[in-house]
Formats: C-alpha cells, structure tokens, sequence
C-alpha cells in the first residue's frame, strides 16, 4: 500500500505494483518504481490521478509491504519511507525499470507503459516486524 497525503493532511492509501529498481538514486538510496498503467481509472490522464497530484504537492510518502500467512509465525511486514517523483519514459532507468516490472508482472507484457510515467520513491528509511526470510 502506498500511502500519500491528501490536500486535507489526510492519509490516502492505494495498493500498488511496484519492483525494487536496478539502479539507486544519484545519492546512492534505493529506489521503489510503480507503474501507472493501463488498469482502469477515473482519469485518462496519469498525471491527473489523485496519488500523483498528492505526491507532486507533498513528495514525502510512505509503502508498506506485508506477508500474510495462515500460519501466524510467517508474518511480517516491511515499511519503507521515501521521497516521490514522477519519472517520464525519458529519463535515466526508466526503461531498465520497466523490463523488471514486466518481469514481474506478466501482465503488463501486453501494456503500453513505455509512454506513461511511473512513480519513483527514493527510499530514506525502513522499518520491519516478523519473518521476512
């Protein structure tokens, strides 16, 4: 789930598919990439939608990833606090990100992202609770 902040200092959260980028920051920080993709949406436009209007505003965001289990021993969590940006199809990485998004995700194989801009968070701070093994 990655969590933004709304124009009423409310949390707005929305689950995500992302990758773990090839390459980090300038600065040397990991980098988190999400798509936005093809799944329907109320907006045509990515740049209108309500997740990227929030973190152009406020780029501080956080992503929280969880393991669940039936068997309660197994779960666990990880927290990850960054900075956002929108990344456009010409910037560095962008096209390295999208090959490992599609690696992962069979299912954007068949969509045209190469166009559309995907969310980048330079990762500052991480947290985490359970089993991640």
């Amino acid at each position: 789930m990655l969590a933004t902040v709304d124009p009423t200092g409310l949390p707005r959260l929305v689950p995500i598919c992302f990758i773990l980028s090839p390459s980090a920051d300038e600065d040397g920080r990991p980098v988190i990439v999400s798509p936005l993709d093809e799944k329907p949406k109320r907006s045509t436009d990515p740049l209108a939608l309500a997740r990227v209007r929030d973190l152009l505003a406020r780029p501080r965001v956080r992503l929280l990833v969880d393991r669940w289990d039936e068997d309660w021993a197994r779960l666990a969590w990880l927290r990850l606090d960054g900075v956002a940006s929108v990344a456009r199809p010409d910037d560095p990485g962008f096209g390295a990100a999208l090959v490992a998004l599609r690696r992962k995700y069979p299912q954007y194989v068949s969509q045209r992202l190469e166009g559309r801009p995907q969310i980048r968070i330079a990762v500052e701070r991480v947290a985490s609770w359970g089993d991640l093994g």
